[in-house]
């Protein structure tokens, strides 16, 4: 009967986003403004009033979803709860992973903050807007996916960049590549194949130099052993040795995001129900579709709050 806590990555975003927590919680607020204060920014104010499209840029998004998931983390803990004693494993999808990082105790939330904004910042800079793209196909086999993006690749770039389970694979490289794979994973029979608004060719072989200004960034700031083990997204295992952790954060750069794995490794090892720990419910949603004996539940608003610390008593 073990409990597994998740955190969302980009996409999940939302104006108001953090914002009932804040005003609920006083050790929710010091979140914000701990980021805040580590931005030099008031990222709370673009979180909260928007616009949206700035909330929307991947390095205001990377550090304030981060945000809200330690507003959430820090609201159970005012009522008593322990992350320790109460949860078996952490795992964050993509830039999740920093958030569960954050809450297991490996990152201060300060650090986290800056190695978000860095993130965001070296991903959007490695490709020049308009060179790369990202496709999700839907209801096509893993293994013709992998044909399709080898086929198009060619001498270029195109690789599955997420498996988030339920039939839904996302592909990512240069943009001829990518649009070429995705008609050919049509003509393969897939039941959509549709091309992402996103600003990057984000987990592919183009993001290389965002993986060298992560190691840089990495190298120097403090990591503790986490409190509760992470399972890396880019080896689907439980990681506690900040040195491996760091190391599994730059491939995850360049690297599949495995979350299919990582739910199903999850239900292999003991873990009844996961919580979904800061804005939104994408991974909930995911999870029901790639393991539906593993319950789901969010932690997003004082409400889930309240009834997160009820159910885990």
């Amino acid at each position: 009967m073990a409990v597994a806590f998740t955190f969302p990555g980009q996409g999940s975003q939302a104006v108001g986003m953090g914002k009932d927590l804040a005003d609920a919680f006083p050790e929710a607020r010091a979140v914000f403004d701990e980021v805040d204060d580590a931005l030099g920014q008031k990222l709370s104010q673009i979180m909260w009033e928007g616009p949206e499209e700035t909330l929307t840029l991947t390095a205001n998004a990377q550090p304030a979803l981060m945000a809200v998931s330690m507003a959430a983390i820090r609201a159970l803990e005012a009522r008593g709860f322990s992350l320790k004693n109460k949860v078996a494993y952490v795992a964050g999808h993509s830039l999740g992973e920093y958030s569960a990082l954050a809450a297991a105790g490996t990152f201060s939330i300060g650090d986290a903050a800056r190695l978000l904004r860095i993130r965001g910042n070296a991903m959007q800079a490695a490709v020049p807007v308009g060179e790369g793209a990202m496709a999700a196909i839907i209801g096509l086999e893993q293994a013709d996916v992998e044909a399709a993006c080898a086929e198009a690749a060619q001498n270029s770039v195109c690789q599955i960049a997420n498996d988030n389970g339920g039939g839904q694979l996302v592909i990512s490289g240069a943009k001829a590549a990518v649009e070429l794979a995705a008609k050919l994973c049509t003509e393969k029979g897939a039941k959509r194949a549709l091309m992402l608004s996103v600003s990057a060719p984000f987990h592919s072989a183009l993001m290389g130099p965002a993986a060298d200004a992560m190691r840089e960034a990495l190298a120097g700031v403090t990591k503790n052993v986490p409190s509760v083990p992470v399972v890396a997204n880019v080896v689907v295992r439980p990681l506690s040795d900040p040195d491996e952790i760091a190391a599994r954060l730059v491939e995850q750069v360049t690297g599949r995001v495995r979350w299919r794995e990582t739910v199903e490794w999850f239900g292999a090892n003991g873990v009844t129900t996961l919580y979904e720990v800061g804005a939104g419910k994408v991974l909930s949603g995911l999870a029901r579709r790639i393991n539906k004996e593993i319950a789901t539940a969010a932690v997003n608003n004082p409400a889930d709050v309240d009834a997160a610390i009820a159910a885990l008593a």
